[in-house]
């Protein structure tokens, strides 16, 4: 389904991976931001997540989540604690970008990066696809 021409409505029969699901390392290139009718324990209210393969919505995830970790818990990357070998410093910098779409959805993408998804559960995380090489 082309996210440009879409409702919001049309997101919510996409085909549905659970909060449980090993959706761990998939990547897409942008996700949209989904509000559910429903309150999170923590009483925030919570929400789903879309990916996208180009201007294509193809599959709906989560729905449990009442945070979006952008980078991760923290903002240090995938695998940080691996990588830098405690907290860093630094991190290297990305390009995050959201826009809203004709339905009124938040979109969010990495410029000139995959979004690769993390664990979902309570929280959601999203990384930007680490430049080969890159290291502090």
């Amino acid at each position: 389904m082309n996210i440009f021409k879409a409702k919001k409505s049309d997101f919510y029969n996409l085909p549905k991976i659970e909060w449980n699901s090993d959706m761990n390392g998939k990547q897409f290139d942008s996700i949209i931001i989904l509000p559910e009718r429903r309150k999170h324990d923590s009483g925030y209210m919570c929400m789903s997540f879309v990916g996208c393969i180009g201007s294509e919505a193809v599959v709906i995830m989560s729905g449990i989540s009442d945070v979006l970790h952008i980078d991760g818990i923290g903002g240090y990357g995938k695998d940080w604690l691996e990588r830098f070998h405690g907290v860093p410093k630094l991190v290297p910098a990305k390009s995050w970008n959201i826009d809203c779409l004709p339905c009124g959805c938040l979109n969010i993408w990495a410029s000139g990066r995959k979004i690769e998804i993390g664990y979902m559960l309570s929280s959601f995380e999203i990384f930007a696809e680490p430049e080969q090489g890159v290291t502090l």
